[in-house]
């Protein structure tokens, strides 16, 4: 789990850094305090994801508390392995009624836990996957919870591109069932649970579909699948049926990480990807889109960039 290396001062200490050093360290940048007395390579920290700096503040958080933390919410979707979006800089722990004070960058939620609604994941306690989700949809914002909660259903039941939509539903029904057991937040979780579906295969897709939905269009279908050449199956992210057109999710990290070039040059990627394009675009007929993460900061953007290959909403 950790990718980021934590230092305690002492460590760094020992490594030769005096103290007027380490001062000087941070004040540039080159180190950062992650919490009191605990420091990470800045130029590391800088180059992560959200969720792997959500982890460090946990481990952070851990190494200097005298009890250890059961964390909740965000930062036990993380600890879970599932992506966030904007998630907040403030760990989120689960702390007695009885428990008084409070820590700088910490989020203490007080409430009485179960046996089965705690799990220990790489040495640290936190919330069980279900009662995580029903905490977040309750508690964090609609994408948030989506994007979670799409990854969560995916990891279970989406399997060599069929997904196990009754297993996904029965899943769902646990997660508001421990959502009931609070009053607040119900309405909330109930509609970002509703929305889930772990057919979206990237946190992209999955804030695609919630701008979809905002911009008014209909419900698209996900991974759609097209018959290609050779009997092999291309899958498309987005059928916009009502608008006769495809839509991608376009993460640039595609051309990049080394782990989806399948071993191809970033050029063979960008030709192969090409040539899928056409031959979907030739045998349906169809319009073909593709986006990237500033076309869905806002479902106006997305609109925008739908409406100028003639994508637009039926309504």
């Amino acid at each position: 789990m950790p990718t980021l290396r934590l230092r305690r001062r002492d460590e760094v200490h020992a490594e030769g850094v005096t103290p007027g050093r380490l001062t000087t360290l941070v004040r540039t940048g080159a180190l950062l305090r992650v919490r009191a007395g605990v420091y990470v390579d800045g130029e590391a920290w800088q180059r992560t994801t959200d969720t792997d700096r959500t982890l460090a503040r946990a481990r952070a958080l851990a190494m200097t508390s005298q009890r250890a933390p059961i964390f909740a919410v965000h930062t036990a979707a993380a600890l879970h392995g599932m992506p966030l979006f904007r998630p907040p800089t403030s760990i989120h722990v689960i702390a007695p009624v009885e428990r008084p004070g409070r820590a700088r960058g910490v989020v203490r939620h007080r409430g009485i836990l179960n046996e089965s609604d705690v799990v220990t994941i790489s040495g640290l306690s936190c919330t069980s996957l279900t009662r995580t989700l029903a905490d977040l949809a309750r508690i964090g914002t609609f994408e948030q919870s989506v994007t979670v909660t799409d990854a969560a259903l995916r990891r279970q039941f989406l399997h060599r591109q069929h997904y196990d939509s009754d297993g996904a539903a029965a899943f769902i029904e646990d997660v508001l069932a421990v959502v009931g057991e609070s009053a607040r937040g119900r309405a909330k979780a109930h509609r970002a649970l509703g929305f889930a579906d772990g057919r979206a295969e990237l946190p992209g897709e999955s804030i695609s579909r919630i701008r979809l939905h905002q911009a008014g269009f209909a419900p698209p279908e996900l991974q759609v699948c097209v018959a290609g050449p050779g009997g092999q199956d291309y899958f498309v992210d987005f059928g916009i049926d009502e608008a006769e057109a495809f839509g991608e999710f376009d993460g640039a990290v595609k051309y990049v990480d080394g782990r989806m070039l399948d071993g191809l040059s970033t050029a063979e990627a960008f030709q192969r990807e090409k040539r899928r394009e056409d031959w979907i675009r030739g045998i349906t007929g169809r319009r073909f889109v593709r986006w990237g993460w500033q076309d869905i900061a806002t479902p106006d953007a997305l609109a925008s960039r739908l409406a100028q290959f003639g994508v637009r909403p039926s309504l």
